[in-house]
């Protein structure tokens, strides 16, 4: 893997369609972002999409083809890792001049990089020998951002055939799509949130490419999304023991940050980055004897000088002083910025309507809800075009989502199948369940 993150700063993922295609709109700027794999239905539409306006051919993988999951989630990746190929390559060939996509590439740098230096150093210079020469350099010392990939670990719902038998668990939903990564051309960062998932994690060692090369290098690096130094501690070493390292822990603030909030009790960010900083060497050492014993038991042979981590932080953050001061005190590597994105038409996904909605939004029109079918708490905004439907259709009669794509059933409460709690069958059942418990209007509208 040759990127280098130029930028002290990335994009986050965002929700499973916000940010899916951000690489396209930034990544030959050498801004690192992360693409969700929750939904490989909308990645083959929008692979569809940017090959017919790329006026090359398009095969489609169906539902029926085998493994249709991962092979759609591997073709997405390898046409985005494609099409970020192209344009910057386009960049680097790109004229030195006021405008044009490698002038925007160095402007876009914070002011204390030395790319950034070189290029002012470049601009000054009257001498037309040593302009050329400092072009040369900067083109061959700049790279593009990261395409990194983000997988829920809650999200791993089993599969069925058409029969309706139930499928290897290599075909459950994070499964499927972590084999979809791990088989395509890109060599970045697959993220794991929402926690541990054992089983998950031990697929990670049927594929080469998670495990270190000759001089240390990774193709394919595993980043921990985590909320604490305990979960860090705990998964660093579970994965030590089976010889996968961790090349970085991203730690999200669990109070502030938009989508899912994994909040710690009691614990601000402030003083979790402080036991990461105080404790990091300790974190490294464990993690690394652990990591060199399996290693040498599968007989994988490395330059170790290499087996390092970086600390990342995202969640929050609003203002360029926040960054700096994140940076300078803790020293972190990165400062993710997540939502303040959502303003941005040129990098995200958002309909107008929304976009305008959060243009406006207030402190109180941000609140912690419980609309997320995983159960966990998760930072809204109020009004929004989803919540809006969802009062419509109860006004109707007919509360739900038809969920029809299934990757949320995770309930058993009422079959062996499970359920999205979110879904029209599950509410049915359960408004059913309330409406025999509660026989007082007010009581059952309270539970409602």
């Amino acid at each position: 893997m040759n990127n280098i993150n130029v930028h002290k700063f990335h994009i986050p993922v965002l929700g499973v369609g916000f940010s899916v295609d951000t690489p396209v709109k930034v990544a030959r700027y050498g801004i690192s972002s992360v693409i969700s794999l929750g939904d490989d239905t909308l990645m083959e539409k929008l692979r569809k999409h940017y090959l017919t306006k790329l006026d090359k051919q398009y095969i489609p993988i169906t539902d029926e083809e085998n493994d249709s999951r991962a092979k759609r989630i591997t073709a997405y990746l390898n046409m985005v890792h494609h099409i970020v190929k192209e344009q910057f390559e386009t960049l680097k060939n790109s004229a030195f001049e006021i405008g044009s996509e490698i002038n925007k590439y160095f402007e876009m740098l914070p002011d204390l990089s030395m790319l950034k230096s070189k290029y002012n150093e470049m601009i000054a210079s009257k001498e037309l020998s040593v302009k050329q020469q400092i072009q040369k350099w900067l083109r061959d010392n700049i790279s593009h951002g990261s395409i990194d990939v983000n997988i829920m670990t809650k999200i791993d719902k089993t599969s069925y055939d058409s029969d309706n038998a139930v499928l290897p668990v290599e075909f459950n939903l994070a499964h499927a799509a972590l084999r979809g990564f791990a088989l395509s051309n890109l060599e970045s960062s697959i993220i794991f949130s929402a926690g541990m998932n054992p089983r998950l994690f031990s697929y990670l060692e049927t594929f080469r490419d998670f495990y270190p090369q000759s001089d240390g290098s990774f193709k394919k690096k595993i980043t921990i999304k985590v909320s604490d130094y305990r979960s860090a501690d705990i998964q660093g070493r579970y994965l030590a023991k089976k010889g996968l390292w961790v090349s970085e822990y991203r730690i999200e603030s669990g109070l502030n940050c938009g989508g899912h909030a994994f909040a710690s009790d009691g614990h601000l960010l402030g003083t979790i980055l402080e036991e990461f900083k105080l404790r990091n060497d300790e974190l490294l050492s464990a993690t690394k004897e652990l990591c060199l014993k399996a290693l040498e038991k599968k007989k994988i042979n490395f330059d170790s000088s290499h087996l390092k981590f970086n600390i990342t932080v995202q969640g929050g953050v609003g203002k360029s002083s926040e960054q700096e001061f994140l940076l300078r005190y803790y020293n972190v590597e990165s400062v993710g910025w997540g939502s303040p994105f959502l303003l941005v038409p040129e990098v995200m996904n958002v309909d107008e309507k929304t976009l305008n909605k959060l243009s406006l939004a207030g402190e109180k029109d941000i609140y912690l809800s419980n609309v997320s079918p995983l159960g966990v708490p998760f930072n809204n905004l109020r009004l929004n075009e989803k919540d809006a439907e969802k009062t419509e259709r109860v006004k109707l009669g007919k509360p739900g989502s038809l969920c029809s794509k299934k990757f949320l059933q995770s309930n058993k409460e009422y079959s062996e199948k499970p359920l999205c709690t979110a879904s029209i069958t599950f509410l049915n059942k359960k408004i059913k369940d309330l409406k025999e418990k509660y026989s007082e209007t007010d009581e059952f509208q309270k539970e409602f």
